[in-house]
C-alpha cells in the first residue's frame, strides 16, 4: 500500500509530495492533466511573495511579518483567520532554500511599475520552469506520477481516508493530500454560484478561465457532499481584468491588462464605476474581474493616452488607437455623447500635483463619483488607447476548512490522515481580495505542511498496523 497518495498536480500538491517523500514515506501523485498540460494553474504564475527580515539576494530591503500581515488584512477586509494567514506568511520566509534544492531559481523583479522587488521572488522561466524543476526533483527521488488520472470520489470512513476511486481503479493510502485546485473551469457550477443579474444575464457566461480547464472542483464537491467543513464564498475568487479577446483557458498573464491605474475605466454605458487609483496594482488588480462581472454585458474599457506608454507591461494584444478621443469611442463601439461627458468631466476634477507611479503620489479627483485617489492626469495627449475587457477568473476561494497542520475537519474535529493545500482550501486565509504573489504563498506552506503530516500520518499508521 501507498503511504502518501497526492491528488493534483501544482505547486501544492507537488510540494506536498517532495515533502513526504523527503520524510521517507512512499508517495503517489495523481494528475489529473495529460503530462503536456501538468502543472496547474502554478505554470502560469510569476512569484512568490515572501516575508523577510533584510535584503536577501533577489528580495530588496525587508518585508517584515507585521507588514505582510498588514497588507493581507487590508485586501481581504479582514475575512482571513489571522493564526493560518500569520503562519503562511513566517513559513514563506524560509522555504527559498528548500526550493533551489529541488531546482528552483530565482530572479530579480521586472523593474517599473510592479513594485515588486521588495515583496515578491520572481521564478526564473516563471511557473512553468518552477513546475518542471519540481517534477524532476520527484522522479528523481522515486515519487510515482500518473498523468490524465482524475479522482472521482473519495472513499471516506469517519473522516478518514481509505481509498480514491480512479477511473476503474480503487487506490488505497494510508494517508492523503487533497491539492486538485478549486472549480473555476466548472462552468455550470460558476453559474450556479453567480445566478442571474437584474438584466437576466448569467454573468459567469461571460467569464475566461485564466488557468487550466482542468480545474472541475469534483472533489471539493465530492468532499461538501461527505461532511467536510467549508470556508469562503463560491462567487469570490482571484478574478482579473483581462483582454475581452483572451482565449477561454489557459490565457494566464499575458491577457492581463496593467494599464487601469494610469487612466479611467468605463463600461458600455461609458460610465466609470470604481476608484482606478484606489492601491498599487499589486494589491488591488484581482478584484477588477469582480467589478467587470457586475458591469452590463460583463464588460468594460480601460482608456488610457500616450502619457502612459511605457508605464506598465503591455498585454499580448494591442488596444484601439485613435488620434482623439471621440474617434477612441467610436473604435471601442461606445455612445461617443456620453463617453465625452465622462472624459470631460473626469478631465475637469483631476488636481495633479506630482505624478509617481511609484507612490501613492497627490494626483486625484475632487468633486467626482466615484473618485480616482492617485494618479489622476487628465486624458489629453495623443494617441489615445483603449482596451476592451471581460472577467477572467484564476482560481475560487470556496474550499476546505483546514488547521495549522493542513488537516480536513468534518464537523470540527480534525481527520487524522486527510489533508488539503492549495487553492482547495486558500479560503481560509484568502477570504477575499488579493496581493500579487501570496497564492503561491499558501500553496507552497500549506503543501509542505500537508505533505510532511501526511507522511507522520501515514508512517504512525504503517508502524501501528505492522505491530498489530
Amino acid at each position: 500500500m501507498i503511504d502518501v497518495l497526492v491528488i493534483g498536480g501544482g505547486n501544492a500538491a507537488l510540494c506536498a509530495a517532495l515533502m513526504a517523500r523527503e520524510a521517507g514515506a512512499s508517495v503517489l501523485v495523481l494528475e489529473s492533466a495529460p503530462r503536456e498540460w501538468r502543472g496547474g494553474n502554478s505554470q502560469h504564475t510569476r512569484n512568490l511573495r515572501c516575508m523577510h527580515d533584510a535584503p536577501q539576494d533577489v528580495l530588496t530591503e525587508s518585508y517584515t511579518e507585521e507588514e505582510y500581515w498588514q497588507d493581507l488584512l487590508k485586501v481581504t477586509g479582514g475575512q482571513t483567520n489571522e493564526h493560518l494567514a500569520r503562519l503562511a506568511i513566517r513559513e514563506s520566509s524560509h522555504c527559498r532554500g528548500w526550493m533551489r534544492k529541488h531546482g528552483v531559481r530565482f530572479q530579480p523583479s521586472l523593474s517599473g511599475t510592479l513594485h515588486l522587488s521588495r515583496t515578491n521572488a520572481f521564478f526564473m522561466g516563471g511557473g512553468k520552469a518552477l513546475m518542471n524543476a519540481y517534477y524532476r526533483s520527484a522522479e528523481r527521488l522515486g515519487v510515482q506520477i500518473r498523468y490524465a488520472s482524475p479522482v472521482d470520489r473519495l472513499e471516506l470512513e469517519g473522516g478518514r481516508f481509505v481509498a480514491a476511486h480512479c477511473a476503474s481503479a480503487r487506490i488505497e493510502a494510508r494517508a492523503c493530500v487533497v491539492a486538485s485546485g478549486g472549480f473555476e473551469s466548472n462552468r455550470g457550477w460558476l453559474r450556479e454560484a453567480w445566478g442571474q443579474n437584474e438584466a437576466g444575464e448569467w454573468p459567469a457566461d461571460n467569464f475566461a478561465i485564466r488557468g487550466t480547464r482542468f480545474n472541475m472542483g469534483v472533489l471539493l464537491r465530492d468532499l461538501m457532499a461527505q461532511g467536510a467543513d467549508t470556508i469562503g464564498d463560491p462567487t469570490q475568487s482571484h478574478s482579473v481584468a483581462i483582454d475581452a479577446r483572451a482565449p477561454l483557458y489557459d490565457g494566464g498573464i499575458c491577457t492581463r491588462v496593467d494599464c487601469v491605474s494610469l487612466g479611467v475605466v468605463v463600461n458600455k454605458q461609458a460610465q466609470r464605476f470604481y476608484d482606478e487609483g484606489e492601491d498599487f496594482w499589486p494589491k488591488r488588480y484581482a478584484i477588477w474581474g469582480r467589478l467587470v462581472a457586475h458591469q452590463p454585458g460583463q464588460l468594460a474599457y480601460s482608456v488610457i493616452d500616450a502619457k502612459a506608454i511605457g508605464r506598465f507591461m503591455p498585454p499580448v494584444f494591442p488596444g484601439e488607437k485613435a488620434d482623439s478621443l471621440e474617434h477612441l469611442a467610436q473604435q471601442l463601439g461606445l455612445d461617443v455623447p456620453a463617453f465625452m461627458r465622462t472624459m470631460q468631466d473626469y478631465n475637469a476634477a483631476c488636481r495633479v500635483g506630482t505624478f509617481d507611479h511609484a507612490v501613492l503620489d497627490d494626483c486625484h479627483t475632487e468633486g467626482l463619483t466615484p473618485a480616482k485617489t492617485h494618479w489622476a492626469r487628465p486624458i489629453d495627449t495623443a494617441p489615445f488607447y483603449g482596451y476592451a475587457l471581460k472577467p477572467g477568473i484564476t482560481f475560487t476561494y470556496l474550499g476546505m476548512k483546514v488547521n495549522d497542520q493542513a488537516a480536513v475537519h468534518f464537523g470540527g474535529q480534525a481527520s487524522p490522515n486527510l489533508f488539503a493545500a492549495g487553492e482547495i482550501m486558500a479560503g481560509n486565509v484568502l477570504g477575499k481580495g488579493y496581493t500579487a504573489g501570496v497564492g503561491m504563498t499558501i500553496g507552497t506552506v500549506f503543501g509542505r505542511i500537508a505533505g510532511t503530516q501526511a507522511a507522520r500520518a501515514a508512517m504512525n499508521r504503517g508502524a501501528h498496523h505492522a505491530a498489530a
